[in-house]
């Protein structure tokens, strides 16, 4: 079936999460590797959303469970650090430089496609990020609308309620096997775009041999499109 509209996972696949939050862990004055520290408070990332969709844990929105978990880091390692100033961390998720390619790669996108952010983020944040880095979508779509988190079904069922499509002329385009998997489960289509440097030089290698379309860059992604 023809795609009709994308769906955009947003961090590591649009944004560079690493290399802004090790830059703010670089100023926060929190001792130890920046880029480690980035690392270790990432990880917690899916434990902490499995919790939430299992039942284990209320609903939280990304800044308070972003929050929960840098506490958690925080305690394991033994670091006082006064609450502004892991305020101060938890709002650097808000400003997130794009890849290179994203901002024209976005735009050569939605020439031919309705465009729009499918993210485990909330609204605030995705708008944030959106103003930070220039990304132009048509429609912001966060998890919060569902109130539960990727990979659950109700994420992707959501963005193509919403947008008006087929499950089936969807697709999410994603730089993580797990998130692409979650939405083929859902009926969409899928693009993998490689991130090779999502955690920095030496990521491990991830490819997606199920997914719809594989590509380097949203350019690459554009020109398979293309009518």
């Amino acid at each position: 079936m023809a795609v009709r509209a994308l769906v955009f996972d947003v961090f590591g696949t649009l944004v560079d999460w690493r290399a802004g939050i090790a830059a703010a862990f670089r100023a926060s004055g929190v001792s130890g590797d920046p880029e480690e520290l980035a690392d270790a408070w990432r990880a917690r990332y899916r434990p902490i959303l499995t919790e939430v969709n299992d039942g284990a844990r209320p609903w939280g929105n990304f800044d308070e469970l972003h929050l929960a978990t840098l506490d958690d880091l925080l305690g394991e390692r033994g670091v006082d650090l006064p609450s502004d100033r892991r305020h101060r961390l938890v709002d650097a998720w808000h400003r997130l430089s794009p890849w290179p390619d994203v901002r024209a790669g976005l735009e050569a996108l939605r020439r031919g496609r309705v465009t729009a952010a499918l993210s485990n983020g909330h609204t605030a944040l995705l708008v944030d990020l959106a103003r930070h880095g220039d990304l132009r979508f048509d429609c912001l779509i966060s998890a919060e609308l569902a109130h539960v988190y990727k990979p659950a079904p109700a994420v992707y069922e959501t963005g193509a309620r919403l947008l008006g499509v087929d499950p089936a002329e969807l697709m999410l385009v994603a730089a993580h096997p797990w998130d692409l998997q979650g939405a083929r489960a859902a009926g969409l289509q899928s693009a993998f775009i490689d991130r090779p440097l999502e955690y920095g030089p030496g990521s491990p290698a991830r490819e997606d041999p199920d997914a719809t379309e594989s590509v380097g860059d949203l350019h690459e992604l554009a020109a398979r499109l293309a009518p």
